[in-house]
């Protein structure tokens, strides 16, 4: 699976959202089906017991690479899919 692919195409087609505090209020919420975070990004923002049950993807690339993959022109540390549209992102380990 090429994952850079299958992010641009749940954020083109599915529902996302960008940023911890964004990530954190959707796993809270229970809207949340994966996060992914970027190696640059804390460990200890994802901690806590709203993100029981989400699966927390590790991205191989930085801020910037991860925004890039989204299509964004700038650093993204945290994404985190709701619906994944016609990507099959979510079927992603690790």
């Amino acid at each position: 699976m090429d994952v850079n692919r299958e992010i641009r195409l749940a954020v083109n087609t599915g529902e996302t959202v960008l940023g911890v505090k964004e990530s954190k209020e959707a796993a809270a919420s229970g809207e949340a089906k994966l996060v992914i975070v970027s190696k640059k990004c804390p460990e200890k923002k994802f901690e806590g017991d709203e993100y029981e049950g989400v699966q927390v993807y590790h991205y191989k690339g930085t801020n910037k690479q991860l925004g890039s993959a989204a299509g964004k022109p700038f650093s993204v540390s945290a994404l985190t899919v709701i619906s994944s549209g016609e990507s099959t992102i979510l079927s992603v380990k690790g």
